[in-house]
Protein backbone atom coordinates (compact mmCIF):
# COMPACT_ATOMS: atom_id res chain seq x y z
CA UNK A 1 0.00 0.00 0.00
CA UNK A 2 1.41 3.37 -1.06
CA UNK A 3 1.28 6.46 1.75
CA UNK A 4 0.75 8.65 -0.96
CA UNK A 5 -2.17 8.24 -3.06
CA UNK A 6 -2.62 9.31 -6.40
CA UNK A 7 -4.97 12.25 -6.13
CA UNK A 8 -2.78 13.88 -3.52
CA UNK A 9 -0.02 13.49 -5.94
CA UNK A 10 -1.53 15.22 -8.58
CA UNK A 11 -3.16 17.78 -6.99
CA UNK A 12 0.25 18.94 -5.42
CA UNK A 13 1.43 18.57 -8.64
CA UNK A 14 -1.14 20.83 -10.43
CA UNK A 15 -0.58 23.07 -7.37
CA UNK A 16 3.41 23.88 -8.15
CA UNK A 17 2.22 24.74 -11.97
CA UNK A 18 -0.82 27.15 -10.86
CA UNK A 19 2.28 28.98 -8.94
CA UNK A 20 4.85 28.86 -11.40
CA UNK A 21 2.56 30.46 -13.89
CA UNK A 22 0.33 33.22 -11.72
CA UNK A 23 2.76 34.09 -8.81
CA UNK A 24 6.08 33.11 -9.55
CA UNK A 25 6.22 33.84 -13.72
CA UNK A 26 9.44 32.85 -14.82
CA UNK A 27 11.94 33.67 -17.94
CA UNK A 28 12.93 30.34 -18.42
CA UNK A 29 11.36 26.87 -18.42
CA UNK A 30 11.47 25.15 -15.35
CA UNK A 31 11.52 21.35 -14.50
CA UNK A 32 9.80 19.53 -11.37
CA UNK A 33 11.47 16.93 -10.13
CA UNK A 34 9.86 13.61 -8.04
CA UNK A 35 12.03 11.36 -6.23
CA UNK A 36 10.65 8.00 -5.42
CA UNK A 37 12.22 5.79 -2.16
CA UNK A 38 11.37 1.93 -2.47
CA UNK A 39 12.03 0.63 1.35
CA UNK A 40 12.75 -3.15 1.32
CA UNK A 41 12.99 -3.62 -2.27
CA UNK A 42 15.32 -5.40 -4.81
CA UNK A 43 14.99 -4.51 -7.99
CA UNK A 44 17.50 -7.87 -9.16
CA UNK A 45 14.60 -10.01 -7.72
CA UNK A 46 11.45 -8.62 -7.70
CA UNK A 47 9.96 -7.26 -11.07
CA UNK A 48 6.93 -5.29 -10.18
CA UNK A 49 8.19 -1.63 -11.52
CA UNK A 50 9.26 -3.33 -14.78
CA UNK A 51 7.64 -1.58 -18.19
CA UNK A 52 8.10 1.90 -20.00
CA UNK A 53 5.82 5.05 -19.43
CA UNK A 54 5.37 7.18 -22.51
CA UNK A 55 5.13 11.04 -21.66
CA UNK A 56 1.93 12.95 -23.12
CA UNK A 57 4.11 15.67 -24.22
CA UNK A 58 7.97 15.58 -25.58
CA UNK A 59 10.70 16.77 -23.04
CA UNK A 60 12.91 18.66 -25.43
CA UNK A 61 12.01 19.29 -29.26
CA UNK A 62 15.80 18.95 -30.14
CA UNK A 63 16.51 16.31 -28.15
CA UNK A 64 19.39 13.51 -29.14
CA UNK A 65 20.14 10.21 -27.60
CA UNK A 66 23.45 8.25 -28.65
CA UNK A 67 22.98 4.45 -27.89
CA UNK A 68 25.70 2.86 -25.91
CA UNK A 69 25.49 -1.13 -26.19
CA UNK A 70 26.61 -4.37 -27.16
CA UNK A 71 25.68 -6.00 -30.87
CA UNK A 72 21.98 -6.48 -29.76
CA UNK A 73 21.13 -2.88 -28.58
CA UNK A 74 23.86 -1.26 -31.23
CA UNK A 75 20.86 -3.33 -34.14
CA UNK A 76 17.83 -2.65 -32.64
CA UNK A 77 19.20 1.47 -32.39
CA UNK A 78 19.95 1.30 -36.29
CA UNK A 79 16.95 -0.29 -36.80
CA UNK A 80 15.04 2.72 -35.14
CA UNK A 81 17.49 5.14 -36.73
CA UNK A 82 19.15 6.45 -33.55
CA UNK A 83 22.96 6.96 -33.22
CA UNK A 84 24.96 4.34 -31.62
CA UNK A 85 28.11 3.21 -30.52
CA UNK A 86 29.73 -0.03 -28.93
CA UNK A 87 32.81 -0.72 -26.78
CA UNK A 88 35.37 -0.58 -29.79
CA UNK A 89 34.18 2.58 -30.97
CA UNK A 90 34.10 4.11 -27.59
CA UNK A 91 37.64 3.40 -26.90
CA UNK A 92 38.91 4.56 -29.91
CA UNK A 93 37.08 7.90 -28.86
CA UNK A 94 38.94 8.05 -25.85
CA UNK A 95 42.01 9.88 -26.76
CA UNK A 96 40.44 12.47 -29.09
CA UNK A 97 38.28 14.84 -27.10
CA UNK A 98 37.01 16.59 -30.22
CA UNK A 99 35.17 13.22 -31.49
CA UNK A 100 33.69 12.95 -27.81
CA UNK A 101 31.83 15.68 -28.02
Amino acid sequence: MSKLSAEILEESVQGMLEYALTEKKRNFLETIELQVALKNYDPAKDRRFSGTLRLPNIPREKFSVCILGNAKHIEEAKAAGLDCLDATEMKAMKKDKKMVK
